[in-house]
C-alpha cells in the first residue's frame, strides 16, 4: 500500500475520530485515536520492517527474512528515511548466513543514512567484525573506534569491549605464529 493511501486513510480516521468526540461517543473516540495513531505510524515505519525487527529481536531469522522479502522494491515502498534501516536489517540477516556478503548492506545503510546513533554504532561494529574476519586489523580498529564514538548511550559497550579483546587475542596469536 502506498504512503499516499495510508495518509488518506489516516486522515479519514482522524476526521471520524473528531466526529465521534463531537457527537459524544467518547469510548469509540478513544479507540479512534489509537487507530489513527497506528495509521500515521505506518506512514513513517513500514509494517513489514516493524514485523521483521520484531522477529530479529526474537532471533527468528527465517521469519524476519520472509517479511523483509515482501518489500520488493524498497525505493518505491519506503520513504527515503527508511532506506538505510532496510539495508541494515538485510545486513543483520545476511550476517548470520554469509558474513562477508553482509558488508555491502552495512556500508550501503551507512551511506543512505541511519538517524539513530545506536544503529550507526551497530552497523560499524558489524563492519569491524567483518574486517576482523578478513584479518584487516587497521580497518577493524577504525570501525571499532567509530562504533565506540557513535555508541553514546553505551548500549554496545560490552560488545565493543569483547571485540577489542578478540583483536588482542588475534595479535597474540600472530606473534606466537611468527616466531
Amino acid at each position: 500500500m502506498s504512503n499516499l493511501v495510508r495518509i488518506i486513510i489516516s486522515s479519514l480516521l482522524l476526521i471520524g475520530t473528531v466526529a465521534l468526540f463531537w457527537i459524544g461517543q467518547w469510548g469509540w473516540g478513544i479507540l479512534g485515536i489509537f487507530l489513527t495513531i497506528l495509521g500515521f505510524v505506518t506512514v513513517f515505519f513500514h509494517e513489514y520492517m516493524l514485523l521483521a525487527q520484531w522477529f530479529l529481536r526474537k532471533q527468528d531469522m527465517p521469519k524476519a527474512e520472509k517479511w523483509l522479502n515482501k518489500i520488493t522494491n524498497y525505493e518505491q515502498q519506503l520513504i527515503p528515511a527508511q532506506y538505510g534501516y532496510y539495508n541494515m536489517l538485510i545486513g543483520l540477516i545476511e550476517s548470520q548466513r554469509a558474513p562477508m556478503q553482509a558488508e555491502k548492506y552495512f556500508k550501503k545503510a551507512l551511506t543512505l543514512g541511519l538517524h539513530m546513533d545506536h544503529n550507526i554504532a551497530l552497523a560499524k561494529l558489524s563492519l569491524a567484525g567483518i574486517a576482523m574476519a578478513k584479518r584487516n586489523k587497521r580497518e577493524a580498529e577504525k570501525y571499532l573506534q567509530e562504533a565506540k564514538k557513535a555508541d553514546k548511550n553505551k548500549l554496545l559497550a560490552d560488545q565493543i569491549k569483547m571485540m577489542k579483546d578478540q583483536m588482542g587475542m588475534m595479535d597474540r596469536q600472530q606473534i606466537r605464529y611468527s616466531r
